[in-house]
């Protein structure tokens, strides 16, 4: 497709990344924007990143920046780094070969899933190697057309996900395949193809063999790109979400089950906070998924061990979050906030004396008392009373906070008290007589 043709400029590529570009040119190799932002340029969105392939190999890429890393096992790709700004280039992707030999340099498992993939070609089989047929565009600086190699700009017209390929085939290759196809659905509000569908329930079980730290990255863009909430929806209609979250699958079988409906109301708190550019935090949506979890948890270690309560809470979710990462790993910056989400749940009901001021320094006082409201908006009762009462403490000064401790600490001695049993005094005995 010539210039004239389609709508994409170079004002609105990244600086950086039309650096590569020339410079890769000028080194004399084929060079080309490629995959998800060529896509959105030509839907007129901007990119969150550009990616490019080439037919460098990374070593050679290595010699021609000074800023480059080369990472991956799987598959190697360079990273050029300019400071905050990292640009991705790959290198054309080609067939690989069953034949096993010692030069080998893809390998696949049991299940067809592609484990080592360092195999390059030519343009034409990168973009038969790539997903989807919107992400398997390539555009040029060197003559500034676009090369579709699978009708990707006609996918994009009829709003379509369309795997390249055999389905079933390339899910095996690559389950993950299954949560970018709703994910894309989803973000660029198009529909999956049908053929593209159609096998994503019965395989959905091999999420299971991907790497639990790989699924925590992939939860992040599935949750945090500001559909969090319709992505959900997605996910458990294609039977995915329970394969995330095995363990839990069960607590959200039906829109009733109080799970499904703390998460889905933290998914919509997070996307009204990601449309009004505030910061979130993970660790906040976790925190709602796996809540209804320690309860339970902590009823069984009572009855088992007679520990006080205190102690069986701080048990329950030690266990919680250790059966919550052996699904998707979810890093330690990130459980230590959840486990002070959890922490100071009790601890709102605690306003008497300077335990409500202290309760203000807390760091995550903060993510605590949102997720209060977000408790009290679907429990309603006493969790309303008590979220009002911590939203007046917030906003008023000194002196009115002392007031509001004080009608606390009245309230509490208001409430009629046991008398305690006084012990009988014991007589002392009589001293010895000198008789």
């Amino acid at each position: 497709m010539p210039r004239d043709s389609h709508n994409i400029s170079r004002k609105n590529i990244g600086k950086n990344a039309l650096k590569v570009l020339y410079r890769l040119n000028d080194a004399g190799y084929d060079a080309y924007l490629v995959g998800g932002g060529v896509r959105d340029l030509l839907l007129g969105l901007q990119p969150k990143d550009f990616d490019i392939a080439t037919n460098a190999t990374p070593e050679q890429i290595k010699k021609i920046f000074s800023n480059c890393r080369l990472i991956g096992r799987r598959f190697r790709l360079a990273h050029i780094v300019f400071g905050r700004d990292i640009i991705e280039v790959a290198t054309f992707r080609g067939h690989h070969t069953p034949v096993d030999d010692k030069n080998k340099t893809a390998q696949q498992n049991e299940h067809g899933q592609l484990l080592r993939d360092n195999v390059y070609g030519s343009i034409m089989e990168d973009a038969e190697r790539r997903d989807f047929s919107i992400n398997s565009l390539y555009y040029s600086v060197a003559d500034f057309a676009i090369r579709d190699y699978w009708h990707g700009i006609e996918a994009i017209n009829d709003r379509k996900i369309k795997l390249i390929g055999d389905p079933e085939t390339r899910y095996r290759e690559d389950p993950v395949r299954m949560l970018r196809a709703v994910r894309f659905a989803v973000k660029l509000d198009m529909e999956i193809d049908d053929a593209t569908a159609q096998p994503i329930i019965p395989l959905a079980n091999l999420l299971q063999n991907i790497p639990a730290a790989r699924l925590f990255e992939e939860c992040l863009k599935l949750f945090l790109s500001g559909q969090g909430q319709k992505t959900f929806v997605m996910l458990l209609e294609y039977g995915l979400f329970q394969q995330l979250f095995l363990p839990i699958k069960d607590s959200f079988e039906n829109k009733n089950e109080p799970s499904y409906k703390l998460f889905s109301l933290a998914l919509k708190n997070t996307d009204s906070r990601i449309a009004n550019n505030l910061r979130i935090t993970p660790a906040f949506l976790f925190a709602a998924l796996y809540w209804h979890q320690i309860t339970p948890k902590r009823l069984d270690i009572q009855n088992e061990s007679g520990l006080p309560v205190y102690d069986a809470f701080q048990i329950a979710m030690s266990d919680v979050l250790d059966m919550a990462c052996k699904s998707v790993m979810i890093p330690k910056r990130f459980t230590s906030i959840i486990r002070d989400i959890w922490q100071l749940q009790p601890r709102f009901e605690q306003r008497q004396g300077n335990r409500p001021i202290k309760m203000l320094e807390h760091p995550k006082f903060r993510a605590a008392y949102d997720f209060l409201l977000l408790r009290a908006e679907l429990e309603q009762g006493h969790l309303t009373e008590l979220a009002q009462w911590w939203t007046d403490f917030q906003q008023s000064d000194e002196n009115q906070k002392r007031i509001q401790i004080s009608s606390v600490m009245k309230t509490d001695t208001d409430k009629p008290k046991k008398k305690k049993r006084r012990a009988p005094r014991r007589r002392k005995p009589a001293p010895p007589s000198n008789e």
